[in-house]
């Protein structure tokens, strides 16, 4: 399922126009995304949580070269299942 995909699903299920859905599903993810930013976590009770987490700097090597090069410290977003969802799964 893409984006698109998502923005029919929830139009059909909520009785929402898809114009009205897309604005929906762009709101959830910029609220998401805002929330992450500020270094806050995401809980959505049932469905699971979304959180940001730091990577510390580190030490690869590049695949062609074989030259050892630092990898920066970042932050990643990770998002864990809750149990409803993984119910719903299995």
């Amino acid at each position: 399922m893409n984006k698109q995909d998502l923005i029919s699903a929830v139009a059909d299920s909520s009785g929402l126009s898809k114009n009205d859905a897309a604005k929906a599903v762009e709101g959830v993810f910029e609220a998401i995304t805002a929330s992450l930013k500020k270094g806050d976590e995401v809980r959505l009770v049932g469905f699971g949580t979304f959180s940001v987490s730091q990577r510390k700097a580190s030490t690869g090597r590049n695949p062609r070269t074989g030259e050892t090069m630092t990898i920066e410290a970042s932050s990643q977003p990770k998002f864990k299942a809750g149990k409803g969802l993984k119910d719903a799964v299995n």
